[in-house]
């Protein structure tokens, strides 16, 4: 007669067997393998299975047949295993089965029991967030009666196949980029993916196996956003009482997308301040900026920003000083690509420069002619004493006579004096002459 032992082989479903009676659980969709063993002596009986309550039009198919629609049955002699598979199981199949032995008399039956669900999980989607290249924890809670189950994690939303697909097991913890532990005091076991990657986003069920029915899930979907590169930081300062203008990077492709400007030391761990329309007003969107105004700075608005947009992957980060009304703010240098301002830039210093260089211009050019001339009066003053030099102290012998002579002429001439005034006055003009 059939024996009451369970053999397990591992299918798309599971076997169990309690005082005769065979619970096998299946999903919408999928095979099931349903196993009955039988005892020596009926090795080279027909075996067959049939529903209901087994009449000769409740039979699916025989050891003879082996192959019937969706039934099919193998006999396995060296184990005394009979096999049977149900393929693409729909919840109509359902239901009280029989695995029977063809002997004189009355049959011999054992009996199996088939549950069937949907193959999908479920109704509550756990949504989790995280950014490229870090990581991220997946939290499965499970109830105390599991706490020394086998727990296990797979990619997808299909329960019938993730225990064989799972990428990580409570018996098997560390596996690549995934971690498992399992906190057994607050029945909740966690699954780290560190080194995120954008095709990681998907969903994911948590499991628990079960030994006497279907196993419990959890469904988790995970979005792995693109990595944000943030731009250069801008420092920008505002005087308290007085508004301040942030500009921040957009989108070039759409213009209704949701713009953000949050508050706090990290980008994806701030305050989102755009809450707040009445002090934080967003003005002058384009394609590739937007424009926010904080109106009224008070010291508290002091820290550090971030902005831009959901649909880019890039923000800035604004590090915002407010000065009080008796203290001059000051911005400092930023790139013309990161330019934040309060206010508008002025050109006071360009109008300077336009007039100012000109001037230096026209001094340097009259300095110049001034030097020139300088330079010439001297040049000729030295050549005169050169000239009266050599009439003084030539060493010719015709200028010593016409030295000697004028000493001889002015002897005469104050011989004369008393007696020929017309002869002193005539040698006079000769002694000028000479000169």
């Amino acid at each position: 007669m059939w024996s009451r032992q369970l053999i397990i082989i591992c299918t798309l479903s599971f076997v169990i067997s309690a005082e005769g009676l065979i619970k096998v659980f299946g999903y919408e969709g999928r095979d099931v393998n349903i196993t009955c063993s039988y005892d020596e002596g009926y090795k080279n009986y027909e075996k067959y299975f049939c529903k209901n309550e087994c009449g000769s039009s409740d039979v699916l198919v025989t050891t003879k047949q082996k192959n019937k629609g969706k039934y099919s049955i193998t006999d396995n002699i060296k184990i005394r295993v009979v096999t049977v598979t149900i393929s693409d199981l729909q919840s109509r199949d359902a239901g009280k089965y029989w695995c029977g032995i063809t002997v004189t008399g009355i049959d011999l039956y054992t009996e199996v029991k088939l549950h069937i669900k949907e193959d999908r999980c479920c109704n509550k989607v756990n949504k989790i967030q995280s950014i490229e290249e870090g990581s991220v924890t997946i939290s499965c809670p499970y109830d105390s009666q599991s706490v020394n189950k086998l727990k296990f994690l797979c990619r997808g939303n299909r329960p019938s196949t993730c225990l064989q697909q799972a990428v990580i097991t409570s018996s098997n913890t560390q596996n690549g980029r995934f971690r498992l532990s399992d906190d057994r005091k607050s029945t909740i076991f966690t699954v780290t993916i560190s080194s995120l990657t954008l095709e990681d986003s998907g969903s994911y069920l948590c499991g628990v196996q079960r030994n006497s029915e279907f196993d419990d899930f959890s469904a988790v979907e995970l979005e792995v956003k693109a990595k944000l590169f943030c731009l250069k930081s801008s420092n920008i300062s505002g005087i308290e009482g007085r508004p301040v203008t942030l500009q921040c990077p957009n989108s070039g492709q759409q213009h209704d997308n949701k713009k953000f400007l949050c508050k706090g030391d990290q980008h994806n761990n701030c305050t989102d301040m755009m809450e707040n329309q009445t002090k934080f007003k967003l003005l002058n969107v384009s394609s590739i900026c937007f424009s926010v105004i904080i109106t009224e700075l008070e010291a508290a608005d002091a820290g550090t920003y971030y902005c831009g947009s959901d649909s880019q992957l890039t923000f800035r980060k604004i590090q915002l000083a407010v000065d009080s009304l008796h203290q001059t703010s000051s911005v400092a240098p930023i790139s013309s690509a990161e330019q934040v301002t309060s206010q508008p830039p002025s050109h006071k210093s360009d109008v300077s420069l336009f007039y100012i260089l000109p001037v230096v211009f026209a001094l340097l050019l009259i300095l110049t002619f001034v030097l020139l001339l300088v330079l010439k009066c001297k040049s000729r003053i030295k050549q005169v004493d050169g000239v009266n030099s050599n009439v003084l102290y030539s060493d010719d012998s015709n200028v010593e006579m016409r030295t000697n002579d004028i000493y001889d002429l002015q002897e005469d001439a104050v011989y004369m004096n008393s007696s020929t005034p017309n002869m002193l006055s005539h040698d006079n003009d000769i002694y000028n002459n000479i000169l």
